[in-house]
């Protein structure tokens, strides 16, 4: 019994491996990016890109494991709800009041540390951030919120 229990889950896990996760991008207007649109450079936009963009933007970097479900599932679950909350590849699009709002709730997330979220940084060594990579980020976010915000 305990073997057809076992074959049958290896059925099972073997069959899901053909339900393949939407990884096309939809089209944007690449001019509409956060980093392009305030002409961002420099160590806070590198480490801001590392730590954010493939779970906010378009610019998703889907690592090998993403190939094997159920693991694809709820990768592709985090990163589609990441993009509804705050989408960088369509920051220009944003009213100005959405995105002060989100340059607010950027510094709180990074400060109170849940952003990125630690099952991220787990399998993402380069999106971790360091008590100084949180205070370099929260520092140039608040100088983008200061200045016009487009």
């Amino acid at each position: 019994m305990k073997k057809k229990i076992l074959l049958a889950l290896l059925v099972i896990l073997i069959g899901i491996q053909f339900i393949r996760v939407d990884k096309s991008v939809p089209k944007y207007r690449p001019s509409n990016d956060f980093i392009v649109s305030i002409a961002a450079d420099g160590p806070a936009a590198v480490k801001f890109k590392e730590a954010c963009y493939d779970c906010h933007s378009y610019e998703t970097t889907y690592p090998w494991y993403f190939n094997i479900a159920p693991v694809s599932w709820w990768l592709k679950g985090h990163i589609n709800g990441g993009r509804k909350h705050l989408n960088f590849s369509e920051w220009a699009a944003y009213s100005d009041d959405d995105r002060a709002h989100a340059l607010k709730e950027m510094q709180e997330e990074i400060e109170e540390k849940h952003m990125p979220l630690g099952s991220y940084t787990w399998t993402h060594p380069e999106a971790r951030l360091s008590d100084e990579d949180r205070a370099m980020l929260i520092t140039w976010l608040g100088t983008i919120a200061a200045g016009p915000l487009d």
